[in-house]
């Protein structure tokens, strides 16, 4: 794929902008009217619990975790839309239902909220999508995420009570399958295919030796 085809679309401020409008509409309603929706979160084992699939990524507990998860949110959907803006809402919108399912099945009993497993969804994919297409530009950009957002790593082990480790394992697990899923869609490295030269192939002996122009055509007696 040439690299002219990297360019900004339509989509790729529009949708990371949206989402971060959603995240924060939802939190300014809810702090604004009393509102409390985390009993929309995902809950796990529950079927009344499988609502929040849908519904947790725009819920956050405080203004805290908003903050948090907003630059991510948004540095990562724009990374998406715009290197894999063919197939960015197929992964997106697919990515997120996978990771709350598996989040609802694997996850302890309480209302698992927040965007951040589809922001660990999204650092997987990205990241191991750069590497298994072995593309130049792509590869870069995984190493952008590891220097970024590296140290997110630890967040999928249980090491803090209050977060949510298993939605952001669901995330980078379902990163992962992704990746595998969608390898041969979207961006692929440039193949370059070259056209046999007699006149330069002439220049070398069967064993790959260069032959000088002088020595190659000797004047006739």
């Amino acid at each position: 794929m040439s690299d002219n085809q990297f360019k900004t679309k339509k989509g790729t401020f529009i949708i990371p902008i949206l989402a971060l409008l959603a995240i924060w509409v939802v939190y300014i309603i809810e702090i604004g009217f009393g509102f409390n929706f985390n009993k929309f979160g995902i809950y796990p084992n529950n079927i009344i619990g499988l609502r929040g699939i849908l519904f947790s990524p725009f819920i956050h507990a405080d203004i805290k975790h908003l903050l948090n998860n907003s630059v991510p949110l948004f540095v990562m959907l724009c990374s998406l839309y715009y290197f894999y803006h063919k197939i960015a809402t197929k992964v997106l919108v697919l990515g997120t239902l996978v990771l709350g399912f598996l989040t609802w099945f694997i996850a302890r009993p309480a209302n698992h909220i927040g965007a951040s497993g589809v922001i660990y969804f999204l650092v997987s994919f990205i990241f191991f999508s750069g590497i298994f297409r072995k593309y130049y530009r792509l590869i870069a950009l995984s190493l952008a995420v590891v220097f970024l957002y590296g140290s997110m790593i630890w967040y999928v082990l249980p090491i803090e009570e209050s977060i949510s480790w298993e939605g952001h394992l669901s995330g980078f697990i379902t990163g992962l399958v992704f990746t595998i899923l969608f390898k041969k869609v979207g961006p692929q490295p440039e193949i370059f295919e070259f056209t046999p030269n007699e006149e330069f192939e002439n220049l070398f002996d069967e064993n790959g030796n260069y032959i000088p122009p002088e020595e190659f055509q000797q004047p006739e007696d």
